[in-house]
C-alpha cells in the first residue's frame, strides 16, 4: 500500500469555530466538571464546564476593553497551567489569533515570535518573563500590552469586563469561520528561525469531533487526564481542546518532573506523555526495585508483560501456563506500577517519538494500552493514531478520519486532511516547497503495511550516508539504545564517515541510583561518571546488545561519553526534545575527530 484517504465522519457547519466546542459543551452539561486546579493543601477542586465558560466569556471581554480586536495576534509564554487554555479560549472568544510561545525561550527568539506574527499583546507568566521581554521591548514596538497572569494585570482584565456587553462579545466571537485563522504555532526549529503554521479553526474543530468519534474508548466524559506537556508544544495544545470537547476532566502540571508525586493524588485514566517519560517510569521501577533486592522479580515480571503483550496479537492468545503468570505478576509487580500512575490509567498517547516495540508490549502487558500517535505541527498535531481495539504495537497507527496519507517514491510521507495548516506565515516559499498539490511533504521517511499502519524509519535530511555509500537512518538506532536507564540522550553519527558511531550523554537522575545499585560507593559527579570503569563497561554492553538488531554496516562500531546532559537548556534540544544535530556536531567536535582519528 502507498496511500489511502480515511472518509471523515462528520463535517462541521462553516460558520463554527473553536469556541463552539466550548458551547456545545456547556449546553450538554454546564455542572459537568471539566478541570480540575489543585489546592494550596494539594487536593483537587472542580471547574465545571459553566464555570469555565463564565471565566473565559470574561476574560475576552476585558480583552475587547483593552483594545483587542479580531484578528489581532496575541502571543502566550507560561508554563503548563489552568490559565494557558483559559487565556487560549479567551483569545478565541475576542476574535483574536492566539501565538503560542515556549515559556523557556530565549529572548531573541520572543523577539523573533512577536515581531513576526504582528503580536500586538502579550501574555507571560510573571517577573522573570517581564525580565526577558525587556530586553527586547525596543524592537518588538507592535506589542503595545504586557500582561503578567501572576499579578493584578490578569484580575484587572477581569474586572474591566462589566465595561463590554454580551452583544460585543458575541459579535467577536462569531466573527471567525471554519477557514479562518485560530493559531500562528511556531516550529521549535532544529535550523534557523521556526516558521509559523497557519493552523485555522477547522484544524481544532474538525479533527477533535472526528478523532473523538474513532476513539471513543478515551474521548468521553467519564474520563481524566493529567497535562504536563508544554501546552506550547501542538500536541498537548490540540489534546487540551480535544478534552474540552470530549468532557474529558483535566488537570494541568506545570513542573514535569513531579508527575510521580501528583499521579496518586489526581488519578487520571489517561495520560499524555513523550516516550522519554514512559522509559523513564520503567527504567526508574527497575532501578527501585534494584534497590530493593527485587531486581530478578522485576525483570521476571516484564518478560511476563511482554510475552503476555505479543500473545494477545496471536490467534491462539496467551497460554494458560501464562495467565497463571500473568496474574501472579500483576499481584506482585503490574499493579503497584499501576497504583503510582494514580490507580485509574488504562489509556495513554504517545507522540514526538517512536515509543518502541518492547515498551509498548511492557505497558499493555501491565495494562496500561499506549496509542502511538503520529504528526507535526503543520498537521495540528496527530494525523496517524492507533486504536484501542486495533493495534499494532511498534507502529504508529493509521490514519485518522477526513485524513489522507501517502508514502512518495522516495519514501517520503505526505499528509493530506482537515488537520493540514494552510501554509507557513508570511513564507510563500517554504509553502510551496511544502506541498505538492494538496500533499503536505512531512520531511518523514516511513511505510505502510496492507492495513495501512504507518512505521517511521527517521527524518529525511537526517539520513546518514558513510563513506561506503551505506544510508543509514539514525532514530532506529538511537531509539533503543536511549531505552537503557543510564542513557540520556543519543546522537548518532557517521555522514561520509567510515563507520557509524555515536556521542552519548548520560541520565543525571539515574547515574547515582545505577552505581549505588552495581556497587559503586564514591559519589560521582557526571564527568566521573562518563569515565568510570563500570560505567563505560555497562553503556558498551548496551550498545552491544543494541548492535544485534541491525546490520554491519548501520552498528554503531565506537562512542564517546559526553561529560554534559543535553537539554534544552543546553542548546542541544529544541522544547520539544528534539535533538538539534547541527548544534551538537559543532559542540562536540573534539569528541567526533577523537573517534575518526585513526579510521
Amino acid at each position: 500500500m502507498t496511500f489511502y484517504d480515511v472518509p471523515i465522519k462528520v463535517t462541521s457547519d462553516p460558520s463554527l469555530n473553536a469556541t463552539d466546542l466550548l458551547l456545545e459543551r456547556v449546553s450538554l452539561a454546564p455542572g459537568h466538571a471539566l478541570f480540575s486546579r489543585e489546592n494550596p493543601d494539594k487536593s483537587w477542586r472542580n471547574v465545571t464546564s459553566a464555570e469555565f465558560l463564565e471565566e473565559v466569556k470574561s476574560l475576552a471581554k476585558g480583552l475587547l476593553n483593552a483594545g483587542i480586536k479580531p484578528g489581532d495576534a496575541i502571543a502566550i509564554m507560561s508554563r503548563t497551567r489552568y490559565e494557558w487554555t483559559m487565556i487560549d479560549f479567551a483569545i478565541w472568544f475576542a476574535g483574536a489569533i492566539s501565538v503560542p510561545i515556549y515559556e523557556s525561550s530565549a529572548p531573541s527568539q520572543m523577539e523573533w515570535i512577536l515581531s513576526d506574527s504582528d503580536a500586538v499583546a502579550f501574555f507571560i507568566e510573571d517577573d522573570e518573563h517581564m525580565e526577558r521581554f525587556n530586553q527586547i521591548k525596543a524592537n518588538v514596538p507592535k506589542v503595545k500590552q504586557v500582561w503578567r497572569i501572576e499579578s493584578t494585570d490578569f484580575s484587572d482584565l477581569h474586572k474591566a469586563a462589566e465595561k463590554v456587553g454580551d452583544d460585543q462579545l458575541e459579535k467577536a466571537r462569531s466573527n471567525a469561520e471554519l477557514t479562518d485563522l485560530a493559531t500562528i504555532v511556531y516550529t521549535s526549529g532544529t535550523t534557523g528561525n521556526p516558521k509559523g503554521c497557519e493552523l485555522t479553526h477547522k484544524s481544532f474543530v474538525d479533527h477533535c469531533k472526528n478523532a473523538a468519534l474513532e476513539l471513543p474508548e478515551v474521548a468521553n466524559d467519564k474520563q481524566s487526564s493529567l497535562i504536563f506537556l508544554p501546552l506550547a508544544h501542538i500536541l498537548a495544545r490540540y489534546v487540551s481542546v480535544l478534552c474540552v470537547h470530549a468532557g474529558i476532566r483535566v488537570g494541568h502540571l506545570a513542573d514535569s518532573k513531579q508527575v510521580g508525586a501528583v499521579l496518586p493524588t489526581y488519578k487520571p485514566t489517561f495520560l499524555l506523555a513523550v516516550p522519554r517519560v514512559f522509559e523513564k517510569v520503567y527504567n526508574g521501577a527497575e532501578l527501585k526495585a534494584e534497590t530493593g533486592g527485587k531486581g530478578k522479580i522485576f525483570r521476571a515480571a516484564a518478560d511476563t508483560a511482554i510475552e503476555y503483550s505479543r500473545a494477545l496479537d496471536s490467534k491462539s492468545g496467551p497460554s494458560m501456563s501464562l495467565k497463571i503468570k500473568h496474574k501472579l505478576f500483576d499481584r506482585l509487580v503490574f499493579g503497584k506500577l499501576r497504583a503510582a500512575m494514580g490507580g485509574n490509567v488504562k489509556y495513554a498517547i504517545s507522540g514526538g517519538a517512536p515509543l518502541g516495540e518492547r515498551l509498548g508490549h511492557f505497558f499493555r502487558g501491565i495494562g496500561l494500552i499506549v496509542l502511538e500517535g503520529y504528526g507535526l505541527t503543520e498537521t495540528a498535531a496527530a494525523a496517524v493514531i492507533g486504536r484501542v481495539a486495533w493495534q499494532k504495537i511498534g507502529k504508529v497507527g493509521r490514519a485518522l478520519p477526513g485524513t489522507g496519507i501517502k508514502i512518495a517514491d522516495d519514501g517520503e510521507i505526505w499528509l493530506r486532511g482537515i488537520n493540514c495548516m494552510r501554509g507557513y506565515w508570511r513564507n510563500e516559499a517554504a509553502t510551496r516547497e511544502a506541498f505538492v498539490e494538496d500533499w503536505f511533504r512531512t520531511g518523514d521517511i516511513g511505510e505502510l503495511d496492507e492495513d495501512g499502519f504507518l512505521t517511521i524509519t527517521g527524518r529525511k535530511k537526517e539520513i546518514l550516508v558513510t563513506a561506503g555509500g551505506k544510508n543509514v537512518a539514525p532514530a532506529p538506532i538511537e531509539d533503543p539504545l536511549r531505552a537503557h536507564p543510564l542513557v540520556g540522550q543519543v546522537v548518532v553519527i557517521g555522514d561520509a564517515k567510515p563507520f557509524i558511531s555515536a556521542l552519548i550523554s548520560l541520565d543525571p537522575e539515574m547515574v547515582p541510583v545505577w552505581a549505588a545499585n552495581n556497587g559503586i560507593e564514591e559519589k560521582l559527579t557526571l564527568a566521573e561518571a562518563t569515565k568510570h570503569p563500570a560505567i563505560v563497561a555497562e553503556i558498551q554492553s548496551a550498545v552491544d546488545e543494541v548492535n544485534k538488531k541491525f546490520s554491519q554496516a548501520e552498528q554503531i562500531r565506537a562512542f564517546e561519553i559526553l561529560d554534559v546532559e543535553l537539554t534544552e537548556a543546553s542548546g542541544h534540544l529544541t522544547p520539544s526534545l528534539k535533538i538539534k544535530r547541527a548544534k551538537v556536531m559543532t559542540d562536540f567536535q573534539l569528541q567526533v575527530d577523537r573517534i575518526y582519528v585513526n579510521a
